[in-house]
Formats: structure tokens, sequence, C-alpha cells
């Protein structure tokens, strides 16, 4: 019997997902209830959705965003996805032009004042970005294996990156790193990722460690010394995945252990001279050791190997710069006071440490609904915004942060299962983008109140009081869901 394509669809309301739109509204009253704990003022009563208060304005945030997340269930998502280039590169002028137009709010150029309302255009701008690289990347011969197609999705990302570091809006900025969870899902070669986490070991042991002393060798920093051995390591470990020359990696292991066991004893008990010293010049070796197999052997592997290897040094050796350079004063003191490097309780660590108190005040089940007494008596600075994870520690406890991080994880994971029944790669990408950020802002946000991650001030999807950001991750998801809603456009019949 033949076969023919009809283009006649399901139902708009048949076809959409409603577990995750399920999520989304339950997200949404949580995170207005907890809006209303962390913003309650004894001076206003009980009058919730008074406009004059915050938990009354999230009302009119949360209907809007209803009413924009309904405008996209009705827009043609063929429509969207021809209009991605122009959205992105509009995006990228409104950013542009944003430090000219924006007010100083708390040394942030990033808010643009419209009436009696400000929006953030950092806040749309990923949406923007997640259409533009899945269109590129849904291209006709698109190969992220090829050093062409995988620099311009980067650069794709990046741009809107660069134009927000430039509104001094550095945390805002540091999101588009999710992307490259996306560019992994989609090919990108694993080493590269593992080039960027080693980076941040790097940086945080280098500069965690950089004043304690190697085996009370005074000359010998204990950090610098754990960079470099770390450096030789995971050489090694890429060898060894990446090639089959055994001989090579046990000689570079050996060579290491055995340079680094002499001159650490040496050191110690006959002349005290800098340890670290030998490890520079070992790793060095081994940086011309395998350019020179590379030459050799013909073997490609070994140059990018020692390429690692070289970019590793560097990447250490610019540590102290970025640090003293390029972050902002008020960005060293967090990341210090992160690494315990630094007491600051009435500073830089004020934020965290009252965080702390008040989820750790909470117990099992919290102290209830608007009683909770480090929010009442604002304590915790941000508390409805960056720092409102700690509100629904304090009035929910335990229980209560356990149901809020259980049913982002039920978000994620069924953002994952779109992402993958996809049929085009268009909707694929961007689903994979969509999830990647929601799984940053949620890691990052609850991290910093926590203390586990710097403190960079990127709000709690959904719970954070807010416009910009509520109509941005509205927009980002409901994009999602009307694509998915078009994947089974051509329905097959016999």
């Amino acid at each position: 019997m033949a076969t023919r394509y009809d283009r006649k669809q399901p139902g708009l309301l048949r076809s959409l997902d409603w577990p995750t739109v399920v999520i989304y509204l339950v997200l949404l009253v949580l995170g207005w209830m907890t809006i209303c704990g962390a913003s309650y003022d004894f001076e206003h009563g009980l009058d919730f959705f008074d406009f004059s208060t915050r938990s009354g304005m999230q009302v009119v945030w949360i209907s809007t965003s209803l009413l924009i997340g309904s405008v996209i269930l009705m827009t043609d998502d063929r429509l969207i996805e021809s209009l991605s280039y122009i959205i992105y590169l509009a995006f990228l002028v409104l950013l542009f032009v944003t430090p000219f137009l924006a007010h100083d709010i708390k040394g942030s150029m990033s808010w643009i004042k419209i009436g009696s309302f400000s929006i953030q255009p950092a806040e749309f701008a990923k949406f923007a970005t997640a259409l533009c690289v899945a269109k590129v990347m849904s291209g006709y011969g698109f190969d992220i294996r090829h050093w062409k197609d995988f620099a311009i999705s980067v650069l794709i990302i990046l741009l809107p990156m660069g134009l927000i570091v430039l509104q001094k809006e550095t945390g805002s900025a540091l999101v588009y790193v999710s992307f490259f969870l996306m560019l992994y899902r989609e090919g990108m070669p694993g080493s590269l990722l593992f080039c960027a986490v080693s980076a941040v070991v790097y940086f945080v042991v280098g500069i965690r460690l950089a004043e304690e002393p190697l085996w009370g060798i005074a000359e010998t920093s204990l950090g610098e010394t754990a960079v470099l051995l770390l450096i030789q390591c995971f050489t090694v470990g890429m060898l060894w995945v990446y090639t089959s020359a055994r001989d090579v990696i046990w000689r570079i292991a050996g060579v290491t252990t055995a340079l680094f066991l002499c001159s650490a004893a040496f050191a110690r008990y006959l002349v005290p001279v800098n340890v670290a010293w030998v490890l520079w010049g070992a790793c060095s070796a081994t940086v011309v050791y395998l350019f020179y197999l590379a030459l050799r052997n013909r073997l490609v592997r070994y140059f990018y190997i020692g390429v690692f290897a070289l970019a590793s040094m560097a990447a250490y050796s610019s540590a102290n710069f970025v640090m003293e350079n390029v972050l902002q004063p008020h960005q060293q003191k967090r990341i210090q006071v992160l690494l315990g490097l630094r007491d600051d309780p009435r500073g830089a660590g004020y934020n965290v440490l009252q965080a702390k108190i008040a989820i750790g005040s909470g117990g099992l089940e919290g102290k209830g609904f608007l009683n909770g007494t480090q929010t009442k008596l604002k304590y915790v600075p941000e508390q409805d915004t960056d720092f409102i994870f700690c509100t629904v520690g304090e009035e929910e406890g335990f229980l209560g942060c356990a149901v809020v991080l259980f049913l982002f994880l039920a978000l994620i994971l069924r953002l994952i299962y779109l992402a993958e029944r996809q049929q085009y790669r268009f909707g694929r990408v961007y689903g994979y983008c969509v999830l990647s950020i929601f799984l940053f802002h949620v890691f990052i946000n609850v991290g910093m109140v926590l203390g586990l991650t710097p403190v960079i001030g990127i709000p709690l999807p959904f719970f954070s009081y807010g416009g910009s950001s509520l109509w941005g991750f509205t927009i980002l998801l409901f994009i999602f869901l009307r694509i998915d809603i078009g994947r089974n456009r051509l329905q097959r019949k016999s």
C-alpha cells in the first residue's frame, strides 16, 4: 500500500507536554509563596496582592508570563526558527547599546528603565542565543568536529557573553558557559570539556594553597607544586586514553616522580630550594618530548597533548593575573571567602553567612510560612532575589528544600526526554540549550546560598523576584514546548 504524509497535526492541547507545564506552574506557585515569605512586612499585613509590595508585583509578572507563554504556543514554530538570526542580531544590538542607556544599579549597567519599570536585556539574550546556535548547528553540512563549524558555534555564544561583561554583569555572562554542555552532547570532543575543567582546578588549587609551604620547605609553595604535578598527571592520563604508547607514559611518569621526590628530599634535608622549579623543568621537558614524538612518529595526537600541557602551564601562570587584574575587588573577596583565604563575616562573606544561618535554623520541617526570623528581620540581603533559597530552607526546612530541588530535577530530566525525542536537530540543540541554562542557574544559585560556589548574583528560576528573569525563563521554556509540539508535523500514514 502506498505511503503518504499528512500535514495535519494533533490539536495544540493534545500535543503540548503537560508534565512540563504542570512542573512549571507548581514552581511558579511555590516561587510566589516564597517571595511572600521573603518580602513580608508586618506594616502591610497579609495583603499579598497589594501592588506596592513585591509579592503583589510578582503576581503581575506571573500573569504576564502566562500570557507570553500562551502567545508563544499559538505561534508557528517554523516562524520562530526562521526568525532566529534576526532575533539574535536584534539582541546583540540591544546588549551593545544597553550600557549607554542603563542606569547604574549597584555597579551594574545592565538595566534599562522604561517608565516605572526596568528590564534587563541580558535575561532575554539567552533564548536568542539558543535559537541562533540551534539554527546554525541544524544547517546542512554542519559538523561540530570541523574546526570552522565549531568556531562559528563558539563565536555565537561568546559574542553576547562579551557584551554582558561590558555591562559589569559577570554572573549573567557566566551563564553562557552552560552552552558547552550542549556542544558536548552534539559531538564536541570530551577532551575540550576536560581542558576547561582542568583550568578551573588549576585556578582553585593554585590560589587556595599558594601560601602553604610544601613539607615545611618555606621556599616552595604547596599550591604551585600541586598544580604542576596535576599538569603532569593529566598529561599522562590523556596519553593513556588517546595513545597506546605505554612506554612513553611510564617514562614521563617515572622521571617526574623521581625528580620530585629527589628534589623535595634535597630541599628538606640539605639545601632549601624551590622544588617547583624542578617541576617547571619537568613540565617543559614533557612538552618538548611530546612535540618531538609528534614529528618523529607523525602522530598528531602527541602534538595535541603537548599543546594541552603547554596551555595548562600558561593557564596556571595567568591565575594570579586574572585574580588581581581581571576580577573586580568584590569578586576577589568573594572567591577568597569561598576558598577560606579570608574571613569577612561583615563584608563579602556576610550574605552567605546569614543564608547558612537561615537555612540551618529551619531544621527538618522549617519554622512555617511567614515564621522565619532571619527573613522577617531582613538579616539576609537580596533574600527575595539571589538568596531566595534561604527563605525556603528557613520556612520549609530540609523537606521543603528537598521538594524544590526534586521539582527542578524533574524539570531537567523531562527536558532531556523532550530534547532526545526531537526528530530535527534544531529542536534537540535548542532543548539542550534550555536544560543547560536551567541546570546552571539552579546549581550555582543553590550552591552560592550554601557557600559551595562563588556568589555571582544569578536568580533561581521561577523563584527569584523580578519580571525580566521570569519572562526570560518563560520564553526560553515555552519556545521549546512549541518546538516540541511541531516535532511530528509530518505524520506517516499507510
